[in-house]
């Protein structure tokens, strides 16, 4: 999948409701979702060494922990130069849970790369082999537009639901 995709993927995760268990998870997932792609820095090496190593350790059930890690530091330092605060006041970051959110995005990185023709290698450095399911295309219109609804639906009826004055009832899911 090409970066757009995995950055939404991330946010849509994000915004699922992860977020309400800890703060700054949706930048953690779109960080990390976005992660494995930073293999395309060794294209600065050449062309044979980024197409060489492009889909391999990054890509990888090894790399996944290694640069949620990677991410996480990131976060860390980020959080620390706001000043230990969030967006969401009596919300703490979770360190552990961002971590696992961090691995799990990886994890779905991996496996929308494997969906496409290119495919990944899963079990580097065990393995050379490369793993396709080549059911989409690197550019998905169809996951493209259903990621950005999920995204922005959301919102634009919550900016209805104010316009209209509605009140917040206290019993969500529940029927008057």
């Amino acid at each position: 999948m090409e970066p757009i995709t995995h950055f939404l993927t991330g946010a849509c995760l994000g915004r699922a409701g992860l977020n309400r268990r800890t703060a700054l998870a949706t930048a953690t997932l779109t960080l990390a979702s976005e992660a494995p792609d930073l293999d395309v820095l060794g294209q600065i090496r050449g062309p044979v060494f980024g197409f060489a190593h492009h889909r391999g350790f990054t890509h990888s059930f090894l790399g996944v922990p290694l640069l949620a890690a990677l991410v996480l530091i990131f976060i860390y330092l980020f959080w620390r130069m706001r000043g230990r605060r969030s967006n969401i006041p009596g919300l703490p970051p979770r360190w552990g849970v961002l971590y696992l959110y961090a691995c799990l995005a990886g994890l779905i990185h991996i496996l929308l790369d494997f969906t496409n023709n290119y495919g990944v290698r899963p079990w580097w450095p065990f393995s050379e082999r490369w793993y396709s399911w080549d059911i989409v295309f690197i550019v998905e219109p169809l996951m493209l537009v259903l990621l950005v609804g999920a995204l922005l639906v959301p919102t634009l009826l919550s900016l209805i639901h104010e316009e209209i004055g509605a009140e917040v009832s206290p019993w969500r899911g529940r029927t008057a």
